[in-house]
């Protein structure tokens, strides 16, 4: 079947050929605007028998999708470390309320707590469940090489800044991602002032019914031991520093959730 988001040309047996305005895959409903009428209708995929505009049915899946990117930007990041580009990093963290979590992508120099931060390269689970693309042009459903190419094609500038080695953080990614793929991502915020020390990297699964991660347990990437002895100096530290290897023209953010 194929995948479908806001802008999917549909038909609908009473309405004729419209297009989808919102998608919401947790739930089955989409939004869908018909000619020049000014409202949009709610359709459910389940018993509305919305259709491509080829004629070809879709279908809502029952079992439940995935309500965040995070293990495909997992195996996209894979494939891009086996290629070359080492040095391009994923950064996780919960919002506020705990039922999503946000992602960050960056390049260049590994710093976690000073992340260049570039348009498309960051998002959240709570967009991805209405519109379940990445922000840089990809379309649903894509493959992590398909992925990939779409980066590349959307800001080349930032990919060559991931070009070079850091085998510390590939082989450590490699192993994670062994670990925890298709089913389960890594979350790396956490409270540090008010743990004792370091336990192992928390898993989160990246769709609800399943099982909480039982797994071996994980350790956590290169350079994080390091923030867990002085988080007060290290935010200090990111606060004067500058990132060397990031372009001149692109925001750093410094990440205050510790």
């Amino acid at each position: 079947m194929k995948p479908i988001a806001p802008g999917t040309v549909i038909f609908h047996r009473f309405r004729g050929y419209g297009v989808l305005t919102a998608v919401n895959l947790l739930t089955g409903w989409v939004s869908a605007r018909f000619g020049s009428e000014d409202r949009t209708l709610d359709l459910n995929l389940s018993s509305d028998d919305v259709q491509h505009a080829d004629g070809e049915r879709i279908l809502f899946r029952r079992s439940p999708p995935d309500r965040m990117p995070h293990a495909r930007l997992m195996a996209m990041l894979r494939e891009l470390h086996r290629a070359g580009y080492q040095r391009l990093y994923l950064y996780s963290w919960p919002k506020p309320s705990g039922l999503h979590w946000r992602w960050h992508l960056f390049s260049g120099q590994r710093n976690w707590m000073q992340r260049p931060w570039r348009e498309g390269w960051y998002g959240s689970g709570a967009d991805y469940n209405v519109n379940p693309v990445m922000g840089w042009g990809d379309a649903p459903g894509e493959t992590p090489e398909e992925l990939a190419s779409s980066l590349a094609r959307f800001d080349p500038q930032g990919l060559s800044q991931a070009l070079g080695r850091d085998e510390d953080y590939a082989q450590w990614f490699e192993s994670v991602c062994a670990a925890l793929l298709p089913h389960y991502s890594f979350t790396l915020n956490l409270d540090q002032q008010a743990s004792a020390g370091p336990f192992p990297l928390p898993i989160i699964p990246v769709r609800s019914g399943l099982p909480a991660y039982f797994g071996v347990d994980l350790p956590w990437p290169p350079g994080w031991r390091n923030l867990w002895t002085s988080p007060t100096l290290q935010i200090q530290t990111a606060l004067s520093s500058t990132d060397a290897t990031s372009d001149a023209n692109t925001p750093v953010i410094i990440d205050r959730s510790f």
